[in-house]
């Protein structure tokens, strides 16, 4: 049977780390890296008995891509704080270690709630991401967000997915997006030609659209309304933030 080395990364995540580390308890290690959590994270990761490592955080595909290859087995699965690891998907990931595993890598759906409600449409219906890899033929990309593997070799998928808790309160969901937009207007810089009102106008009106209207989001009612307006409202923001630092203001 193949081992496998779990990791979780941090920030002040109290709230969440007790519930995944202890979903992700039939791995053979538990590596949580934590960005100097100042509200107990690290001492709460500390008690569970997973291997703790504080480090400074830049962007997730750099923290990634430095704590994979310390991983003490070849099998590595990344969960978010926000995630939980069903018994379901615990089961089929077991069973691929127990076998002879058919791919570098394998993609996991994720079962989305928001604002107390499960995610049924919104363009968040076939959320997947690859978690589950070896660790010496994968690795991430180097996007600011919404990081990728880049696997050397087939990739597979598993029919059990991920709980993910993506909300807590709407302040923090919103710090959160306002995150993303900063690291966005970033990485837009270096493919984004001139500003025009097309940026600012039609492009967040879409990403309302998009969400709401073409991917059903109306089917998931306020919660849908709410994901829509919040998705035009960060494309809005990633061109104001970018029409900021190209003029070297804040």
């Amino acid at each position: 049977m193949e081992k496998l080395s779990a990791i979780i990364l941090t920030k002040d995540e109290i709230h969440n780390i007790e519930s995944v580390i202890r979903s992700v308890n039939f791995a053979d290690e538990i590596i949580v890296v934590d960005s100097f959590s100042t509200d107990g994270t690290f001492e709460k990761a500390k008690s569970l008995n997973a291997t703790v490592i504080q480090r400074n955080f830049s962007y997730h595909a750099e923290q990634k891509n430095w704590i994979i290859p310390q991983a003490k087995h070849n099998w590595v699965l990344i969960v978010d704080a926000d995630e939980r690891v069903t018994p379901e998907l615990q089961s089929e990931i077991m069973a691929i270690l127990n076998s002879q595993p058919k791919h570098a890598a394998y993609w996991i759906g994720r079962i989305n709630h928001f604002m107390g409600k499960r995610v049924n449409y919104s363009g968040w219906r076939n959320d997947k991401v690859i978690r589950l890899f070896q660790r010496d033929l994968c690795q991430y990309d180097d996007k600011l967000v919404h990081e990728e593997i880049i696997a050397q070799g087939s990739v597979g998928y598993l029919n059990s997915k991920f709980l993910h808790y993506t909300y807590t309160t709407m302040d923090a969901y919103m710090e959160k997006m306002n995150r993303y937009a900063t690291k966005q207007a970033e990485e837009y810089d270096k493919k984004t030609g001139r500003l025009t009102p097309y940026h600012f106008v039609i492009k967040p009106l879409w990403g309302f659209l998009k969400h709401y209207i073409v991917q059903s989001g109306f089917r998931d009612g306020v919660v849908g309304l709410t994901i829509g307006y919040i998705q035009g409202y960060v494309v809005y923001m990633r061109y104001v933030k970018l029409w900021l630092l190209r003029r070297n203001l804040k």
